[in-house]
C-alpha cells in the first residue's frame, strides 16, 4: 500500500447517504488547508439534457460550488439508466470504461488530491466496471464511506464493507446521528469501529435543515399546482402535518412544528388558516378542492405557497416522506450548513495523515 494517495474516493454502502455534501465540506476545509484539489463522478446517476449534451448535476452544482476550472474536473464516463444497462446487457455496449477511467482520470495531472465521487452502493456499476472497488483498484484511490446513521446496528454493515474494501478504506463519516443517540454513537460505535481498524473521522449530528426539501421539489414530485406565490418555491421544508383533527388540536400540533408543509383537504378551511399563522413553508390541498379567496390573500401576504394536487391524503404524505428520503444540497443553506458541521465534527488532520498528504508542503 503506498505512503501517499492521489485520489480519495467518496462512496457508500446505501444511495442518499451524503456524498456530495461531503465532499462539498471536505474539499472547503482541503482549500483552507492550501491544496491543489480537482474532482470527478466517473459513474453517473442525476443526469438533465442541457443544450443537446448530457449533464450529471451533482458535478454541475459542485464544480460552481468549489468554483473549480476546467481542467480540475474529470468527466463522467457513463450515465447509469435502464437503456445502459440493456445494451451492455445485449451486448451492444462493449466500452472498456477501466481504460476510459485510467485515460480521463490517470493521465492527466489534477492537483494534489483528487476527490471522486464514488457509486450509490457498493454493487452498483459492476457490470460497466466502476463499482466502488472496481474504480479504486484502477485508480489505487483510498476510500473514505459516508454511511448515514440508523441504530448501532449500522455497525454491522461497516464491518461488512470494511471485509469488501480491505485496507484501502481509511476512515467512515457517519451522519445524521440524532442528538439523542450521539453519546452512544461516541461511547460504544466509536470505540468498537476503531478497535476494528475502521477509522471514525467524523460523527456529523442530524440537522434538519440538510433533510429539508425546496416547496419547489415537491411541486415537482406531486405534479402540483400552484395556486399563489410562485415566486417562493425556494422555500425549504424540514417536517410534515397532516391537517386531519379538530382545529384545537391542529394549532396545538402546528406550533410544535418549524418551517413545515401541512397536508389538508382542500375543504378544511379552518385547519388552513391555523396553518398559514404557524411557521408554514407551503400548504398541500387534496381534492382538488380551491381554498376561498380570504386563505389565498392571507397567503399572498405571508408569502406561503399554496399547492393543489390530484391525490389522496394517504398518496400524497407517502410522496412527500420518499422526497425527504432523496435530498440533495443543491442550495447555498446547506452548502453553508455543511461546511459548519465538517469544520466542526471532521478530523481533517487525520485524514491528510492516512493520505500521505502534507499540506504544507503543497502550500509551498
Amino acid at each position: 500500500m503506498p505512503t501517499s494517495f492521489k485520489y480519495l474516493l467518496i462512496g457508500s454502502i446505501e444511495t442518499y447517504s451524503g456524498k456530495s455534501a461531503t465532499v462539498l465540506g471536505l474539499s472547503n476545509q482541503l482549500k483552507q488547508k492550501g491544496l491543489d484539489i480537482a474532482y470527478g463522478k466517473p459513474l453517473g446517476t442525476c443526469l438533465h439534457n442541457a443544450d443537446g449534451t448530457v449533464v450529471e448535476e451533482d458535478v454541475q452544482f459542485i464544480t460552481q460550488s468549489l468554483k473549480l476550472s476546467e481542467n480540475r474536473v474529470a468527466p463522467t464516463l457513463l450515465a447509469l439508466d435502464e437503456i445502459r444497462v440493456q445494451k451492455r446487457l445485449r451486448g451492444e455496449d462493449q466500452t472498456n470504461y477501466q481504460q476510459s477511467l485510467i485515460q480521463h482520470y490517470l493521465q492527466i495531472p489534477r492537483g494534489d488530491l483528487m476527490l471522486l465521487e464514488g457509486p450509490g452502493n457498493l454493487a452498483e456499476g459492476n457490470l460497466f466496471g466502476l463499482s466502488l472497488l472496481q474504480v479504486a483498484q484502477v485508480l489505487d484511490a483510498a476510500v473514505l464511506l459516508v454511511h448515514r446513521y440508523q441504530s448501532l446496528l449500522s455497525v454491522e454493515a461497516l464491518l461488512s464493507a470494511k471485509q469488501q474494501i480491505g485496507e484501502r478504506l481509511i476512515g467512515v463519516v457517519i451522519n445524521e446521528v440524532p442528538a439523542e443517540q450521539l453519546e452512544a454513537g461516541n461511547s460504544l460505535l466509536r470505540p468498537f469501529l476503531e478497535q476494528q481498524g475502521i477509522s471514525v473521522l467524523a460523527m456529523l449530528p442530524k440537522s434538519d435543515l440538510l433533510r429539508s426539501v425546496s416547496v419547489e421539489e415537491l411541486v415537482k414530485q406531486l405534479g402540483a399546482e400552484v395556486l399563489c406565490r410562485s415566486d417562493r418555491l425556494d422555500l425549504l421544508v424540514e417536517s410534515l402535518a397532516i391537517g386531519a383533527m379538530n382545529v384545537n388540536a391542529a394549532v396545538k400540533y402546528f406550533r410544535k412544528r418549524r418551517n413545515k408543509a401541512v397536508v389538508t383537504g382542500g375543504d378544511r378551511v379552518e385547519i388552513q388558516q391555523a396553518a398559514l399563522e404557524t411557521s408554514t413553508q407551503c400548504l398541500i390541498l387534496t381534492g382538488q378542492l380551491p381554498p376561498p379567496a380570504f386563505i389565498l390573500n392571507r397567503a399572498e401576504e405571508l408569502e406561503i405557497p399554496i399547492l393543489s394536487v390530484d391525490l389522496d391524503t394517504l398518496t400524497t404524505v407517502e410522496i412527500v416522506h420518499r422526497t425527504f428520503g432523496q435530498v440533495r444540497v443543491h442550495e447555498p443553506l446547506k452548502v453553508e450548513c455543511i461546511r459548519q458541521l465538517m469544520s466542526e465534527h471532521f478530523d481533517i488532520n487525520r485524514l491528510l495523515s492516512q493520505l500521505g498528504l502534507n499540506p504544507a508542503a503543497a502550500v509551498s
